[in-house]
């Protein structure tokens, strides 16, 4: 290929040859749910979307191919989402509004297609998945800057939703708007926490005079912004593009490493992948009694169980100052050596989930 137009002509013909391909991928697709639906077998199987796309980076690492990793990973998150929605069409709820970060978490992994609720509180996301009004919910467990969310720690220990996977999203912000040059910005909204999040860069672009709005969401910041070419938003990338405001700044914000993991909630049980990791609470019978949680965890320690995670809550519970404790471990809650720590403690704890371990 000399000429551009031979080079057009190639990705035009490869182009045919992967939608043929990816049409054909989609007819056995579509047996896989005709299949599910008489088996009554779960559509999202993370588990197998891990398998697919660690057996497509060896391969593409042993063919030296060009594309990496992270690539790869969002190609195909794409194609299985178009895919369930062929099998099944479903429903996500997730903490809202529309274009928050949550909202962002839910679409990398159930893509531009599907069905998106969007709730006002995590409360209500349960409630909904309880109601079986969505099959799965998408809400924040903890971030690396502001710690644990306690009201998902609550919720789980009172409902009937399980953890299905897990994700870690970067958080990275946006300065959006639709002025033409930055001298024209005579205002900029955002929520409370996204200007303390951001100083750095208000100051060395020369907006610390300009009027800053605090608003109830990043998200109602981009939509404001979409209404008034001489503001700006501070907001996700996922709301600049909802709302259409040109981003004309990405990660803008201070910390270059404030991470939120972010949870996937539904009603089934996923199969042993290898690579997991499971939730439990542990409400122990002696926990006033001095060493109590270190007899239990001794248990985990003789199994060679490595704890990623304990975070202790208070049990509200009548009469004192009782807590139960969040446990995060790796294994899956149906391999032998973890059921004989699991029917050890029958009484003392409470499953949550055992799902593929994020990458963090």
């Amino acid at each position: 290929m000399k000429t551009l137009d031979e080079c057009r002509l190639a990705i035009d013909a490869i182009d045919d040859e992967v939608l043929t391909l990816l049409n054909k991928r989609m007819k056995v697709v579509e047996r896989v749910g005709e299949i599910k639906n008489d088996t009554g077998g779960a559509i999202y199987r993370p588990e197998r979307e891990k398998a697919i796309i660690d057996r497509l980076n060896k391969r593409n690492e042993k063919e030296n191919g060009l594309l990496n990793k992270n690539a790869i990973e969002a190609i195909y998150l794409e194609i299985f989402a178009v895919a369930r929605n062929l099998e099944l069409p479903e429903r996500i709820a997730y903490l809202g509004p529309e274009g928050s970060f949550t909202h962002q978490a839910a679409e990398s992994r159930f893509g531009a297609m599907s069905d998106y609720l969007s709730l006002n509180s995590i409360a209500s996301v349960f409630k909904t998945l309880e109601a079986q009004r969505a099959k799965f919910g998408v809400i924040p467990i903890e971030n690396s800057r502001d710690g644990i969310v306690g009201e998902t720690l609550d919720l789980l220990a009172k409902s009937s939703v399980k953890i299905v996977a897990e994700l870690y999203m970067p958080i990275h912000i946006s300065f959006a708007t639709k002025a033409q040059k930055i001298e024209d910005i005579t205002k900029i909204y955002s929520k409370d926490k996204g200007f303390g999040q951001c100083r750095e860069f208000l100051s060395e672009h020369g907006f610390v005079n300009v009027e800053q709005i605090p608003v109830e969401s990043t998200a109602k910041a981009a939509i404001l912004a979409a209404e008034d070419e001489s503001s700006a938003a501070i907001c996700s990338h996922i709301a600049a593009k909802l709302y259409g405001v040109p981003t004309l700044f990405e990660n803008i914000e201070d910390s270059v490493d404030n991470t939120t993991r972010f949870v996937i909630l539904s009603d089934f049980k996923n199969a042993i992948s290898g690579d997991d990791k499971t939730s439990i609470l542990a409400k122990l019978k002696d926990a006033s009694e001095a060493g109590a949680l270190v007899h239990f965890l001794s248990d985990f320690d003789a199994a060679k169980i490595n704890l990623s995670k304990i975070e202790s809550r208070p049990s509200k519970d009548k009469g004192g100052f009782g807590y139960w404790f969040y446990i995060d471990f790796y294994g899956h809650i149906d391999e032998e050596r973890i059921q004989k720590i699991i029917q050890k403690h029958t009484d003392e704890v409470t499953w949550l989930g055992s799902y593929v371990r994020g990458e963090d």
